[in-house]
């Protein structure tokens, strides 16, 4: 792997595994802070699967948070679900099919699965009977995010994405090949994991979740939505860490500069995981938008 990398790619690759080292956090259902507010769980049948969510709040303005990578409601929106205001905001945190606890079935990869999670998302949100809804959407679920807004524009009243990209490009396959292994992970990015999936189940995805990624490179300009991005309407705020080892600042500023009035945020000291090392700046962020 260092032979592959190279220099530059070796250091990014370092980068990236000790900023993964923070960045899961595991908390349970229980009683949210802001005004006393549950945090329920429940699955729903949707387009032949059972879909696990998380809510809480009871305000009129519906947001779903979508996971990244391998991620679920509770592992990867702690803060948000304990701290948003639970007045404004009815919050809904929900697993892909094959992630978290939507499963069976197991997760799969084909050419089309970003679609596919972003109809299971919005097809969720109408079977909990929301009319509209906004989007928080880390990673993986940045991208479906921003396929969801571009396919079903009535539907998204507004949207904030962090740590996503619309193409793959060289340096990002090389990226995704430096955790394909996850026995290289830190202990502290891998337990939480291990303890939600078993150790093979999460191994097993995450190669195929690099595989899946990596199917985009074949395709022109290393397509995963860029052709969707002039297709969004709705007021979207894009967030970046500047220390981000996974998603360079080139992807920040392409979604940028085509989704037609967007904002840009930049986080200097932000990492991947922004949204839970700076949660409580990420949360006055995101609410003070989507207000």
């Amino acid at each position: 792997m260092v032979a592959v990398l190279g220099g530059r790619g070796v250091l990014r690759l370092r980068l990236l595994l000790s900023a993964l080292k923070p960045g899961i956090h595991v908390p349970r259902a229980g009683p949210a802070a802001a005004f006393g507010t549950s945090v329920t769980s429940a699955k729903v049948a949707v387009n032949g699967v059972q879909l696990h969510y998380q809510q809480t709040g009871e305000g009129g303005h519906a947001v779903l948070l979508l996971p990244g990578m391998l991620g679920s409601g509770e592992t990867d929106f702690g803060p948000q679900l304990k701290n948003l205001n639970k007045k404004l905001f009815t919050v809904v945190a929900w697993d892909p099919r094959g992630y978290g606890h939507s499963r069976p079935p197991d997760r799969d990869f084909p050419a089309d699965f970003f679609e596919r999670d972003a109809k299971d998302a919005v097809d969720l949100m109408k079977a909990l009977k929301f009319k509209k809804v906004s989007l928080l959407g880390w990673s993986d679920g940045g991208i479906t995010a921003l396929i969801a807004a571009a396919k079903y524009p009535s539907y998204i009243h507004k949207m904030v994405i962090w740590g996503a990209n619309a193409y793959v490009t060289d340096e990002d396959s090389m990226i995704y090949e430096g955790i394909r292994d996850v026995s290289k992970w830190s202990e502290r990015t891998r337990k939480p994991l291990e303890a939600l999936y078993g150790y093979d189940y999460f191994a097993r995805t995450c190669e195929k979740w690099v595989d899946g990624i990596r199917q985009f490179k074949h395709l022109p300009d290393g397509n995963i939505c860029r052709h969707l991005l002039p297709q969004v309407q709705c007021p979207t705020l894009i967030v970046h860490g500047e220390k981000d080892p996974l998603v360079p600042r080139f992807h920040a500023n392409f979604i940028h500069e085509h989704v037609k009035g967007s904002r840009l945020h930049l986080m200097p000291e932000g990492k991947h995981n922004l949204h839970l090392r700076f949660a409580n700046e990420f949360n006055r962020l995101a609410e003070g938008f989507l207000q």
